[in-house]
Order: structure tokens, then sequence, then C-alpha cells
């Protein structure tokens, strides 16, 4: 089963109907509608920026003060490690952290894990010289920006990237722009498109709970509307949706719920702030081998019904058209880029 689902990937290069490129990401350029002989290249804007995708199904929050806890983080196995100068570091700790943090992005094997660094909020008055010491390691493959509210922000970090990271670095370093409050949910769009570094948007609840004056429920419906609109905004503009952590880290039915509530709303990945958390978000957000073999069908099918000039059609007693082969796609890209 799992070598004919390996095959069915390589057969597709899932680049049909989405114009999307073999790592999964949708190219944010628009597709004529006619005349389209081969994948569409990239605008100028993103000559210098290294485009292949990444996949971040948990990103792993590690306070950066905190050697014994960075050390063991050498461990886990998740997509993306962030060590974290921002809330999980005491304001008395903040110039150790960036040295804690600098030493573990030079010196720690972490094999494919992405090295992150969650640097201090522009404005804060730390954020300088967080960027001033990890900017200079060669290792460092992201930032998590945090408490994102417009454009500004992200074009401010993005300036200092090229002003400081080393030659050989400089077009791989992405940004991960977190939405925390009111005024970032209505300025998504414009941050969405901010730059072309901008990979994702993470959801921070809490914060955007403390900005809005929530009242935080069980059923965390009081956070449909933003989340919804996170999820969204990064779908229009070909960027990763990261959800919003799960505080209940002793509880794994409820981090499973929270998980799947998340993928069904279109969310690619999820915060996790304990390493527990990682195995049933690493496992939730990855396609199971099942959604595989009936995406490989769904793609084969519509190839050859294509032939026959046919445009929908059935299989195993539900119809098949165009979204259906769009979801296809997504998921057999995603599924390719993770093997």
């Amino acid at each position: 089963m799992i070598r004919s689902l390996s095959a069915g990937l390589q057969r597709h290069s899932v680049r049909g109907v989405l114009g999307l490129r073999p790592e999964g990401r949708l190219l944010r350029v628009q597709l004529p509608t006619r005349g389209l002989s081969s994948a569409p290249t990239l605008p100028d804007a993103y000559a210098n920026i290294s485009r292949s995708e990444r996949a971040r199904r948990a990103i792993f929050y590690v306070p950066g003060s905190d050697e014994r806890k960075l050390n063991s983080s050498r461990k886990a196995t998740v997509d993306s490690i962030i060590y974290d100068l921002e809330d999980s570091v005491p304001l008395n700790r903040k110039g150790a952290a960036r040295q804690l943090v600098f030493q573990a992005l030079e010196q720690f094997d972490t094999g494919n894990t992405e090295k992150t660094v969650r640097i201090n909020a522009v404005g804060s008055g730390f954020e300088v010289d967080d960027l001033n010491v990890v900017l200079r390691s060669k290792h460092l493959e992201a930032l998590v920006v945090p408490k994102v509210q417009s454009a500004k922000e992200v074009e401010f970090v993005s300036r200092m990237i090229d002003s400081i990271t080393p030659d050989s670095s400089r077009p791989n370093i992405r940004i991960l722009a977190c939405i925390e409050s009111a005024l970032g949910i209505m300025n998504i769009r414009e941050i969405a498109q901010s730059d072309p570094r901008v990979d994702a948007l993470v959801f921070a609840a809490e914060d955007y709970a403390a900005d809005v004056g929530l009242i935080r429920t069980p059923s965390r419906r009081e956070f449909t509307y933003a989340r919804q609109r996170v999820a969204t905004a990064a779908s229009a503009f070909g960027l990763q949706a990261i959800d919003m952590v799960c505080v209940d880290y002793q509880n794994p039915a409820i981090l499973e719920d929270e998980c799947r509530e998340g993928r069904e709303w279109g969310f690619t990945g999820k915060q996790a702030i304990h390493p527990k958390q990682l195995e049933i978000i690493q496992g939730i957000f990855s396609p199971s081998p099942e959604d595989i073999a009936r995406a490989t069908r769904i793609v084969e099918g519509y190839l050859e019904h294509s032939k026959k000039g046919i445009g929908a059609f059935n299989l195993d007693g539900k119809m098949i058209d165009t979204p259906v082969v769009k979801w296809a796609e997504r998921l057999l890209a995603k599924a390719k880029m993770m093997q």
C-alpha cells in the first residue's frame, strides 16, 4: 500500500488545476485563464528569496533562557523548533537568553527540524538587540514576529535581515507573522502581502482574547471569527496557517479535538508548548494513508476523464468536479512535501 501511494505521488506533479509548485506552495501570482502552457514564474520581487516549501505541522516553543529545556529540545521530533526570546523569558534574562539561543543555533544538530527564533515584538525596545544577535547565525532559518498589527513591523524585520544576515543564509530566512490583536485581524490582508519572506500566519489566542476582552470558554467559539479569518487570509495569499496553542497540555483529548477542528477549518499546523503535544499535532496535521489513496484516485480519474472531454465524473457514488480535484491536488502536494 505504502509503495503504491508513493508511486501515486511521484506520478502527479500536482500543478494542473491549481498552479501549485511541486513543493505544495500556491504561487502568489495571477494565473491567466487561457494559454497556460507551463507553471508561471515568480515575480521579480521574489527573485532573491528561496521559495522551497517546508512542513510546519507543529511549531514547538522552547524558552530561550532555560538551558535545560534548550538542551532537551534536541531530542524533539518536530517540524520546527522555536527558540523563544519573548513571553517565556523574564525581563532580567533577555540578554542571557539571546546568547543561549545563539549558541543553540550554532551548535545544536536538529536534523531536518527547522531552527526558528521568536523575537520580541517590534516596538518593545528589545527587538533590535534580538535581531542583532540571532541574525548573525548561519543556521537560523526563520523568525517568528509576534504581535504584528500592520505591514510595517514585517517590513522592518525584513530590512534587518537584509542588513545583518550573512550572504549565504539571507535568501532562505522566512518570516512567520503572529496575529494577536483586533487590529492585526483587521489588517491581515496587508500583513499577508507585506513581504515575500512571509511564509505563515500564526494565530495567538491568549493575546487576542486579552486585546478584545473575550471570555475564554471550553467551546472555543469566541475565537471562531478570528481563527477562520486567519486561515482564510493564509489560503488566499498562499501562506501556511498555524493554529492557536492548546493550553490544556496535560489533556490529550482536548488537544486532539482542537487539532481536528483546526485542520477542518483550513489550518496547516498548530503551535505546541510541551513535548507531549508534538506526536498528536504532527499526526493529525499529516495526510492519512486513506486520504492519500483517495486523492490519488481522484487525480487519476480526473486525468482519464479529461482525455475524453468529461469534466465531472462519478467515483464511489460521489460526484467529482474541479473543487474536489483542487482538494486532492493540495493534499497530494502536502504529502509529497512530507516524504
